[in-house]
């Protein structure tokens, strides 16, 4: 029973509508997508707001923003309507012969180990397939995964596997499953003639030292520095930058130092112009998971998504120079 009236009596096409208008927040696109008009649109609307009691989602701007009953209902109303897609028509998946798109979510470092491996996977296997990467932006990328916005999120997620992880533990069902890709290992970058370069670096000259953090959010607070200060110490850092490349673009050209994974230094180009050494104090271990909504677990297409990642990530990788490694010889012209 919902507010006094039998589910029976509810019209389940009203709920496609809504989780049609919820994804895309808007009753105009809602529409299109339906095959319908928008007035058709507003009046299952009405019907589902008063079937719920709720006002469901009001005007805002160019579309609409859900109410709270709304957004807790959603979850619950496209897993169902996604349960009963696939069983109706679960259809099987053929790479070879595949058209399908598919959005990825990840940083430059992520992308620069695996993109490569992946597209000779697609090119020998899927010439059909096309790949939309864009740009992490989050540690918790979960409500990119909710709306849609992309299939598969890439990435250093510690919060959200630990709550996934207590959810487990309390025996509920996650809305996100996850799949351990690789384990990064991070070092201290500068440039080549730094007067800290090539030679061991304390935890004192490294606290002394001026940084750049790469930070998804922009917050200048970094696993680093998490570590720092469970041994009572810090660093300045004096900038932060949302990409890899950019961090080591700059440290290249200047005295400041960064924390960059060490496969990446050899994809930037500029591995000749930087030094590494190991980080000074122990850092908890950086694990890069793939991570997607449990509605698309079972998808014949999706499935074989996660499992050409997870081959790509096993594609061999060329690694960094070592920090002492002395710059590369050009060749000399011969002499006139």
């Amino acid at each position: 029973m919902i507010n006094g009236l039998n589910f029976r009596t509810l019209d389940l096409n009203l709920l496609r509508v809504f989780d049609e208008v919820m994804t895309e927040r808007s009753l105009t696109r809602a529409a299109h997508n339906l095959a319908m008009t928008q007035p058709a649109v507003s009046n299952a609307l009405r019907r589902l707001r008063e079937v719920m009691g709720d006002e469901l989602v009001r005007r805002s701007g160019y579309g609409v923003e859900p109410t709270p009953v709304a957004l807790a209902l959603w979850p619950t109303v496209r897993d169902a309507l996604h349960m009963l897609r696939e069983s109706l028509a679960p259809g099987a998946f053929d790479p070879a012969s595949a058209r399908n798109a598919f959005v990825l979510a990840m940083a430059d470092a992520t992308a620069a180990k695996l993109i490569p491996g992946l597209m000779d996977l697609l090119e020998s296997e899927a010439p059909g397939v096309n790949l939309r990467v864009l740009p992490l932006t989050t540690r918790d990328p979960r409500g990119l995964l909710e709306s849609g916005t992309v299939d598969l999120a890439i990435g250093h997620f510690p919060g959200v596997l630990a709550e996934l992880g207590a959810m487990h533990l309390q025996e509920n069902d996650p809305h996100f499953h996850h799949q351990r890709l690789y384990d990064g290992e991070y070092v201290v970058v500068m440039r080549r003639g730094h007067p800290l370069a090539g030679q061991p670096l304390s935890l004192d000259s490294y606290c002394d030292a001026r940084h750049m953090l790469v930070s998804f959010s922009g917050r200048p607070f970094g696993f680093v520095d998490e570590a720092l200060a469970a041994v009572s110490r810090q660093r300045r850092v004096v900038i932060t930058v949302n990409q890899f490349f950019t961090a080591g673009r700059v440290v290249a050209t200047t005295d400041l130092l960064t924390v960059l994974p060490r496969h990446f230094v050899g994809a930037t180009g500029m591995e000749h112009e930087l030094a590494l050494c190991d980080l000074p104090l122990q850092v908890p271990p950086v694990h890069v998971d793939s991570l997607w909504h449990r509605q698309a677990t079972q998808n014949t297409a999706h499935r074989w998504l996660r499992e050409t990642v997870a081959r790509a990530a096993n594609i061999g990788f060329r690694p960094a120079p070592p920090s002492n490694a002395p710059p590369p010889q050009r060749p000399r012209k011969p002499k006139a």
